[in-house]
């Protein structure tokens, strides 16, 4: 069945702007925050001490971002997506202060898990509002601009963090989220309305997000401390089992909720589930190039940071750029299976022209794999937003654009650790045998061939994935029950 599909009308042409600029600038703060970061940890460990700990900053704002997706995605399905974006603003604001005014690194790690639960909030929310305001076949070109922020902030975001630190000092790396997160406040409350979604009910599952909550900490602090070594493997085996059986209490509490902040049914739906894992799987591959290109430049090729950085921006504007083009073509075919195809064949041609890297290598033919990379992981950024935004009813469209943001978060901490064991277990054997260069060279090809393993599997998945053609001003409810989507004055539906 179908309803009209009124893509925005109380939003005129100079609120749909408004929207969209408070909805990336909100973005950009989060994503600039976490790019900005690896520049500006040395200082912060100059001035804080604490060496040790140089790891637990980033892994306390991933493990609450990550958590916090899936949290508010579901929250923002109930109580509407304005007031949880503008409390994630918020949040971020004040926690920033916090993380700037810490005077040791315990503050730092403490202050910087409850940043990430604003960062979450960030990182998903805008992409479900542009699933709200415009049609199935138009969310694709805004999400391509949204995307695109990822691109400028992992490309601005190092050197914006080198600059600020060296002239005014690391503190106001995050004072400088204040102005910037008052103004997404400020645009947000006065352009967007408060969609709200008649029959889903207010009540909160405490259950599920005590045992989600443990479960996933449990999970992330094992692979964390197993990546970093020197830690006691009953330890992890402990957090793992820990984890085991919350994922079976969560499974549990899940059933029994009456609104579960991960309702079940999802995994009932193919597309969710091969979205699910086409995500998981993107994340790995992008940051196989992220991580470990820079690596190769400086201590394979003996370029200086600066340089192996500068090597970097090619791949990150192709990885923008893509973003947008994809949406564009989205747009205007109504369709994403083979895209998702081409997506996975380009991603692959990258990781094995990557693959091939040897100390004779010259930096151009990096830069030219690397660029290859950054296109098809760009294609990856909204192409399964658009997938599952239109394969469920707009009253679970928060929990599902929320989930595609949680795998890729779950892809990046599953295979960063498992990226950095293949490398060090490949150093330590090689280097009996041949020089440090070399063996780097051995470690680093091994990991691409993973990612080729990684590339196959996604390319195979993307075949299984069920394509619903995109709406223009029609609205196709999926589950077949007829659905407004037409907010009046007020943003009520």
């Amino acid at each position: 069945m179908t309803a009209n599909y009124e893509n925005h009308p109380p939003l005129g042409k100079k609120k749909l702007i408004m929207v969209m600029g408070g909805l990336m600038v909100g973005l950009l703060v989060a994503t600039f925050d976490y790019s900005i970061m690896g520049t500006t940890m040395p200082q912060i460990i100059n001035s804080l001490q604490g060496m040790e700990y140089y790891a637990w900053p980033f892994t306390a704002y991933m493990l609450t971002s990550t958590i916090s997706l899936i949290l508010f995605g579901k929250l923002s399905d109930i109580y509407g997506r304005k007031h949880v974006l503008i409390l994630g603003i918020i949040i971020f604001i004040v926690t920033s202060v916090l993380c700037g005014f810490s005077t040791s690194m315990l503050q730092l790690i403490i202050f910087r898990g409850l940043q990430g639960i604003g960062g979450g909030i960030l990182l998903s929310l805008p992409f479900t509002v542009i699933g709200e305001i415009f049609s199935p076949r138009e969310r694709a070109k805004y999400m391509g601009i949204l995307g695109s922020v990822f691109g400028v902030a992992d490309v601005l975001g190092p050197i914006l963090g080198g600059v600020i630190t060296d002239t005014w000092g690391w503190r106001w790396v995050f004072f400088v989220n204040v102005p910037i997160g008052i103004m997404a406040v400020t645009i947000i409350l006065y352009s967007l309305p408060n969609f709200k979604l008649p029959d889903v009910k207010k009540v909160i599952d405490y259950g599920g997000i005590v045992t989600f909550t443990l479960a996933l900490s449990a999970l992330i602090l094992a692979l964390t401390l197993a990546g970093e070594g020197g830690y006691s493997w009953n330890l992890i085996a402990g957090l793992i089992l820990l984890s085991g059986v919350s994922f079976t209490l969560f499974v549990w509490a899940e059933k029994k909720a009456v609104e579960p902040i991960l309702p079940l049914h999802l995994f009932k739906n193919s597309i969710f589930n091969v979205s699910s894992v086409e995500s998981f799987l993107a994340a790995a591959l992008m940051f196989s190039g992220v991580i470990y290109v820079p690596l190769f430049a400086q201590d394979v090729l003996g370029m200086s940071a600066t340089h192996s950085g500068l090597i970097m921006i090619p791949m990150l504007f192709s990885l923008t750029l893509a973003s947008i083009i994809t949406g564009q073509i989205i747009a205007w075919t109504g369709k994403y299976k083979k895209l998702v195809i081409a997506e996975f064949i380009i991603t692959g041609i990258g990781v094995v022209l990557l693959a091939t890297m040897n100390a004779d290598t010259p930096y151009y033919l990096l830069i030219l794999y690397s660029t290859v990379l950054g296109i098809g992981s760009g294609m990856a950024y909204n192409l399964f937003n658009v997938a599952v935004q239109n394969a469920f009813p707009l009253r679970e469209i928060g929990i599902v654009t929320a989930s595609m943001r949680f795998f890729r978060n779950i892809g990046t901490i599953v295979f960063v650790p498992l990226f950095g064991y293949i490398m060090n277990f490949t150093l330590a054997r090689a280097t009996v045998l041949t020089t440090n260069s070399q063996a780097l060279v051995l470690s680093i090809q091994n990991i691409f061939l993973v990612a080729i393993v990684l590339t196959l599997a996604g390319l195979t998945m993307a075949f299984f994935l069920e394509e619903i053609p995109l709406g223009g001003d029609e609205f196709v409810n999926p589950d077949g029950r007829e659905e407004t989507n037409t907010p009046d004055m007020k943003g009520n539906y």
